[in-house]
């Protein structure tokens, strides 16, 4: 894998698209306002749907989320990360808000596949803002060939998933009301 065409094309406001544990994905650097747009573009998603935080580790999004995290979103962060939950939390202001569509939180998450940790891993600041590689309505792609298809010339770059596929069903989000999990979508994960 091409790390430093990866980077190249991040740190000029690029888009990739890229295989997780769940669907493949969208995504950007959080900090360039541009790309952020591009991906709204791309997707014709309506503004007031935000994108979310992931890594290939709970530590680089950390500075992206307000500390002390709650005792209760540390408990499923260790129970669940990397995996199919995404947890939204109180935002810090690292976070823009043209990212969260101006809301105070912001959704984070780990997946758990080799190829997306691996991009992570090799990207400066190592934290991508993210969403579903699809046109707002339609299914998300589940492979290399579907993530062409749909919006292959739309990004800058379709990065192959090197045998580690999507398993086809998308994270369960959830967020947190009186220090309790409050389910927003279920999906992959059930919280116990």
């Amino acid at each position: 894998m091409d790390y430093s065409k990866i980077n190249e094309i991040l740190k000029n406001d690029g888009v990739i698209a890229f295989v997780t544990d769940t669907v493949w994905g969208l995504g950007c650097l959080p900090n360039s306002e541009k790309a952020v747009k591009k991906i709204y573009d791309i997707k014709h998603r309506e503004a007031k749907k935000p994108l979310i935080l992931m890594s290939y580790d709970i530590y680089p999004l950390f500075d992206y989320v307000c500390q002390p995290i709650e005792k209760e979103a540390q408990r499923l962060i260790k129970k669940y990360f990397p995996g199919a939950l995404t947890l939204v939390l109180e935002k810090s202001e690292n976070t823009p808000d043209y990212m969260t569509s101006n809301l105070s939180t912001v959704g984070i998450r780990v997946p758990d596949n080799e190829t997306f940790s691996n991009i992570c891993k090799n990207i400066d600041g190592h934290v991508l803002a993210t969403t579903s590689a699809n046109i707002s309505g339609e299914p998300p792609a589940l492979t290399y060939e579907e993530a062409v298809k749909y919006i292959g010339d739309k990004v800058d770059l379709v990065i192959e998933s090197c045998r580690h596929e999507a398993q086809g069903r998308a994270s369960t989000v959830a967020g947190f009301k009186e220090g309790m999990p409050v389910i927003y979508r279920q999906g992959e994960i059930e919280i116990v």
